[in-house]
């Protein structure tokens, strides 16, 4: 899943960001904290969809194989501490850029990344091939439905659909662009790649 390659790349790649921040400087905290924070928010609305909408129809229909679904249901109330530690660290962060909770936001964000990288790999590999045969196309939809409504409605739009695009093939990008409306399709290829480099190298490169 595309959505799933972003979360790994920003959670693999943060923490190196943030310990590279200088003690102090509260600009670069609030780039790199500001991006932080939309990241966490929407790994939060990711697991409060398959919370809701595709674990407990899961568990109605996979008989012997609940045990992994209540697996993907650990892993997400363990994310679910870590992400909360990262909110509250990030936010102090932000405010004055002390070096104390810049490197302990380093560390639970480092946690949090082998977790993710844990759970994801289960789902993919585990319960993916299960949802064909136990949830129907509509509840799929509905559950991509959910996942659509994380997107800003902003020129932060821009940005996450440039970081869905940055980790798709050539097929997965035309298939990802066909399914978003016409006028955010307009407005991605007249200023979205522009748009979407500049807030990456601000983040990135500093």
């Amino acid at each position: 899943m595309l959505v799933h390659r972003v979360f790994r790349r920003e959670f693999r790649i943060l923490p190196a960001l943030i310990r590279a921040a200088p003690p102090g400087d509260t600009t670069r905290a609030e780039v790199i904290g500001s991006h932080l924070a939309n990241v966490a928010g929407a790994l939060h609305h990711h697991h409060e969809a398959e919370d809701e909408l595709l674990w407990p129809v899961m568990l109605d229909r996979v008989g012997l194989r609940a045990d992994l679904v209540h697996r993907m249901e650990a892993q997400h109330e363990r994310l679910g501490g870590l992400l909360g530690s990262i909110d509250d660290l990030t936010a102090r962060w932000r405010a004055e850029a002390a070096a104390d909770v810049r490197d302990q936001l380093a560390d639970v964000l480092a946690q949090a990344s082998v977790a993710l990288d844990e759970h994801l790999g289960d789902e993919e590999r585990e319960l993916l091939p299960l949802v064909s045969e136990h949830v129907t196309p509509a509840e799929w939809q509905a559950l991509n439905e959910r996942g659509r409504e994380a997107i800003p409605k902003n020129k932060l739009a821009l940005v996450f659909v440039g970081a869905i695009l940055e980790e798709a093939n050539p097929k997965e990008r035309a298939m990802f662009l066909a399914q978003l409306p016409a006028p955010a399709r307009l407005l991605w290829r007249l200023f979205g790649a522009g748009v979407y480099a500049r807030s990456r190298d601000k983040i990135r490169r500093g």
